[in-house]
C-alpha cells in the first residue's frame, strides 16, 4: 500500500489561503493532508523541502508534493527558486508556483483567446502588461506564436517586460506600447484581433466606445471582476458572449477555466516527483484537458 498523498502549502502571506486549500482537497485526488505554512521566507524553506524530502524513501516522494501561493509573486518566484536549490540527485519533490492566482489566471486567459483565434501569428493587445498576471499574459501569447503589443502606462515598464519574455522566448515578437493617452491606447487598438486585460481592480482601462471603434478585434478579456471593468461594458460573467460581434469574457467567465486547471494542476503534481509547474507547464495542462 502507497503512502498517503501530503500537499504542503508554502505561502508568503501570514495567513495561507483557504483558496488554495479548498481547491486542493476539492482536486479530485485522495490528498490525506494539506500542510499549510504561512509567512514563509526564503530563508526557511531549505529547512520546510528538507523535511519533504528525508522523511520517505525516494519511490515515495511522489506522494509528497509543494504547492507555493500568497499575495506577492516575486517572493513566490524566489521561493520555487530556493525549493528548486534544495533538491539533488533523486531527492525532489514535485512544487507547483500559483502565487496570487497568476500563472493559472494567464493560462486561462489565453485559452480562453485560442478558443475564437488561432495563437499563431495572431496580433495581440495585453493592458496592463507589467502586472504578475499581464506579464504571464505575454509570455505564454508569444510562446504560441502570436506577435503581441505589451501595454502599460509606463513605455519604460513595458520595454522592461519585452527584455524578460524575450530572454525566455528568443523568437518572441514583441513590440512596447505606451496607453497612457487616450490617443496612444486608440493607436494601440487599431488592429489587434485579441484584447486582454489585466489591470489592477477597479480600475477601467478601455471605455466602451473605444472599443467599439476596434474593428479587428475577435475576443476581448477583461480579468478585473471588481467594478468598473477594465474594459467597460464586459460584464464579469461573460463567457463567450458576444457584444459588437466580439466574443468577451469577464473575471468570472475565464474563472471556471482557471478552477479547472487549477485542480488539474494539483493532480499531475502527484504523478511523479520531479515536475516543476511554472506558467508554461501550466498552460499545457490547460491544453491537455481541453478547457
Amino acid at each position: 500500500m502507497g503512502k498517503a498523498k501530503i500537499l504542503i502549502q508554502l505561502d508568503s502571506d501570514a495567513q495561507p489561503s483557504v483558496f488554495d486549500s479548498v481547491a486542493a482537497v476539492d482536486s479530485g485526488i485522495e490528498i490525506a493532508h494539506v500542510l499549510r505554512h504561512g509567512g514563509v521566507q526564503v530563508s526557511q524553506v531549505r529547512d520546510l523541502v528538507y523535511g519533504a524530502m528525508f522523511t520517505r524513501g525516494v519511490d515515495e516522494l511522489r506522494n509528497t508534493a509543494i504547492f507555493i501561493g500568497g499575495s506577492d509573486v516575486a517572493v513566490g518566484e524566489a521561493i520555487l527558486a530556493q525549493v528548486e536549490r534544495s533538491f539533488f540527485g533523486p531527492l525532489r519533490v514535485s512544487v507547483m508556483l500559483d502565487s496570487n492566482g497568476a500563472n493559472t489566471t494567464a493560462a486561462a486567459a489565453v485559452l480562453c483567446a485560442a478558443r475564437h483565434r488561432p495563437l499563431a501569428d495572431a496580433e495581440a493587445l495585453v493592458l496592463a502588461a507589467t502586472g504578475p498576471v499581464g506579464s504571464r499574459v505575454v509570455r505564454l501569447l508569444a510562446l504560441a506564436g502570436a506577435r503581441v503589443k505589451v501595454g502599460s502606462r509606463s513605455l519604460a515598464r513595458a520595454e522592461a517586460v519585452c527584455q524578460s519574455v524575450a530572454a525566455r522566448a528568443p523568437d518572441a515578437r514583441l513590440a512596447a506600447v505606451e496607453t497612457a493617452s487616450p490617443a496612444e491606447l486608440s493607436t494601440a487598438l487599431e488592429t489587434p484581433q485579441i484584447l486582454i486585460a489585466a489591470g489592477a481592480p477597479g480600475v477601467e482601462l478601455v471605455s466602451a466606445a473605444a472599443r467599439a471603434k476596434s474593428r479587428s478585434l475577435v475576443v476581448a478579456i477583461d480579468l478585473s471582476a471588481v467594478p468598473p471593468a477594465g474594459l467597460a461594458g464586459i460584464e464579469a460573467t461573460d463567457k463567450r458572449t458576444l457584444r459588437d460581434q466580439v466574443h468577451c469574457y469577464g473575471a468570472i467567465g475565464v474563472g471556471g477555466v482557471k478552477m479547472k486547471i487549477h485542480k488539474a494542476a494539483i493532480r499531475q503534481l502527484f504523478e511523479a516527483s520531479d515536475q516543476i509547474l511554472d506558467a508554461e507547464a501550466i498552460y499545457r495542462i490547460g491544453q491537455g484537458i481541453g478547457v
